[in-house]
């Protein structure tokens, strides 16, 4: 890890949590390890960057202004670090994530969060548009939540395989992806 290096939290909030709005498969395992990456960050005084979801009232979750569209409290940003807030997937499209990590000269990012399927992935991919290579990009993927998809026809793949493959697609052609207890070795 060094000083050109930055974790980004995309949107652990509470609607993706047991009582939220959108529950996700094993989210709290997720955020474990979240809160172990932001220990080893916030300890060597490294640039952190949370990213929140807000969307407009009549959106099934993250609704701004509900507790469920709160970034959990549990990984709750310290008035130090920056909070990016975004409308779409990519967590570059029309927000300021780019100019803050420019500003703080970051060569690498450290990508966590929920879902793995949709603000992961396109923010993964957003990055490697926006001149983040691999291996400067970094995916933990034990970090990264999803939920079970339904297929049009009726069936159903679950939230494991729907993790297995995003993350697989991920590694194969936009960022490194390890687990948790690796990145901090």
């Amino acid at each position: 890890m060094s000083n050109q290096t930055a974790l980004i939290i995309v949107d652990i909030q509470n609607d993706y949590f047991t009582d939220g709005l959108w529950p996700l498969y094993e989210p709290v395992k997720a955020l474990e390890n979240v809160k172990l990456l932001l220990k080893k960050f916030r300890d060597n005084n490294e640039t952190i960057i949370h990213v929140q979801h807000l969307a407009n009232e009549g959106a099934p979750f993250f609704v701004k202004g509900t507790k469920g569209s709160d970034i959990h409290n549990d990984v709750k940003p310290l008035d130090n670090e920056s909070v990016v807030v975004k409308q779409y997937a990519n967590s570059f499209y029309q927000t300021n994530l780019l100019e803050l990590l420019k500003s703080k000269n970051i060569k690498n990012i450290v990508v966590t969060g929920m879902m793995t399927q949709n603000c992961i992935d396109s923010t993964v991919r957003g990055a490697s548009e926006v001149g983040f290579q691999y291996p400067n990009i970094t995916i933990i993927g034990d970090t990264t939540a999803t939920r079970d998809l339904p297929v049009p026809g009726g069936t159903t793949i679950s939230a494991p395989l729907v993790q297995q493959s995003f993350l697989a697609a991920l590694n194969f052609a936009f960022g490194k992806v390890i687990s948790t207890a690796d990145y901090l070795k």
